[in-house]
């Protein structure tokens, strides 16, 4: 396979993997990463242990054994995701930021649909990839944006609590101890503050209404130093302002105070081309308060609540909340609300091409590691991508359903 990489290619990748082998320090598990990876960066229609096993045999009685060797690699073997990630994270950032400034950090889950009830952290459950609910696996996950890229840099695993407080079933997954049941949320505060204290770069935070909705974590990123622009459920209750920020009537739901505003008040704007067409749509701004129990009135920010309305739409259908008025233009926060939803275009490269899905074991720190190498192969991806496509080049262009959804 690493011949049919161009030879500064080959080179980039060797210098990768020995960096990642550093981390991992011992001979055996330098060689098995190596070997992994490589099988989620090649042609191979299923990236799971036993063709990718097959690949590196030269003889038909050596299957057997290699596949053994890439199985305990990922499902058994002792090695920090954490400090893989870290480095896959580092090499994506240095080239995304080659392009433009990484500025974004993006919230977001996604589904690996799972057939059967044994592997870890499987359950029915709702997943936007399915857009149903049906029998998966959720990992949350975190990604950087620029202008022009998104990345994700770490995940975790939702356990339901059907598995986080059941003794049988956290024996079979080798779930460890310390690993107990959290919400979305929590998964999602802690994927931050790991993000921070690394201190990666960004300072905006974006993710759904399934995120945004909640007070306490759009308080835990104001403490953390962060901007935000969130979506929201349309029964969010918010009080209205004047142009003094001084409070207009009794609170009222989000869809209310958007009827209220008027069809005057919303206005056409362009956030990018898009693969058809420009991406356009109706928005009005308002100045709000969100509301919060056991906290003085005056003792709660004021912040834009921003309203989409689509000109093929009888009335407004998408809320968000945001706090970047200070420093962008209502055209830029537009833009940056609407950046989240080209996270879907890494999720897809992720599962087509990298086999982010196609992990068939059934133990936690086996999830955990194969999502670790997938992460940092794509982190090459980029870094290659970033070479072959230079500043004022034309790069690879989303796709229509993504173009879509937004």
């Amino acid at each position: 396979m690493l011949a049919s990489l161009p030879p500064a290619s080959q080179d980039r990748l060797e210098a990768y993997f020995a960096a990642i082998g550093d981390i991992l320090r011992h001979k055996k598990k330098r060689a098995s990463f190596a070997m992994y990876a490589l099988g989620l960066l090649g042609s191979s229609e299923r990236k799971s242990f036993e063709p990718i096993a097959m690949q590196f045999c030269t003889e038909p009685d050596e299957a057997d054994a290699m596949h053994q060797r890439v199985q305990h690699f990922v499902t058994d073997a002792e090695w920090s995701d954490r400090d893989v990630r870290r480095a896959a994270a580092r090499y994506a950032i240095a080239a995304m930021i080659e392009r433009s400034p990484v500025r974004a950090w993006i919230i977001d889950d996604t589904g690996f649909i799972k057939q059967g009830s044994h592997s870890v952290g499987v359950q029915r459950q709702y997943t936007g990839t399915a857009g149903k609910i049906t029998n998966c696996q959720v990992g949350v996950s975190l990604v950087v944006a620029n202008d022009e890229m998104h990345v994700p840099i770490d995940f975790d695993l939702y356990l339901p609590e059907s598995w986080a407080n059941d003794p049988k079933r956290r024996a079979e997954a080798k779930i460890p101890d310390e690993v107990r049941f959290r919400t979305k949320l929590e998964i999602a505060m802690d994927l931050i503050q790991r993000a921070a204290l690394e201190r990666l770069p960004g300072d905006i935070v974006l993710a759904d209404a399934a995120y945004g909705e909640s007070s306490e974590f759009r308080a835990y990123l104001r403490l953390l130093g962060f901007d935000y622009a969130v979506g929201v459920q349309s029964n969010l209750h918010v009080t209205m302002l004047d142009a003094a920020e001084r409070r207009r009537g009794d609170s009222l739901r989000v869809r209310d105070a958007a009827a209220s505003l008027g069809p005057g008040r919303f206005r056409k704007v362009t956030w990018r081309d898009g693969t058809k067409a420009a991406l356009s749509s109706r928005f009005a701004f308002a100045r709000v308060k969100v509301p919060r129990e056991g906290l003085d009135a005056a003792k709660v920010d004021a912040e834009w609540l921003v309203v989409e309305w689509p000109e093929d739409e009888d009335q407004p259908t998408k809320f968000f909340l945001t706090t970047l008025g200070r420093r962008l233009s209502k055209k830029q926060i537009v833009r940056m609300i609407k950046e989240r939803y080209r996270t879907a275009r890494a999720y897809q490269e992720l599962k087509g091409e990298l086999g982010l899905d196609h992990f068939e074991g059934r133990r936690y720190r086996g999830w955990q590691h194969h999502i670790s190498v997938a992460l940092a192969c794509y982190a090459f991806v980029i870094g290659e991508r970033v070479r072959a496509f230079p500043p004022g080049a034309e790069g690879p262009s989303d796709d229509d359903e993504i173009d879509d959804a937004a």
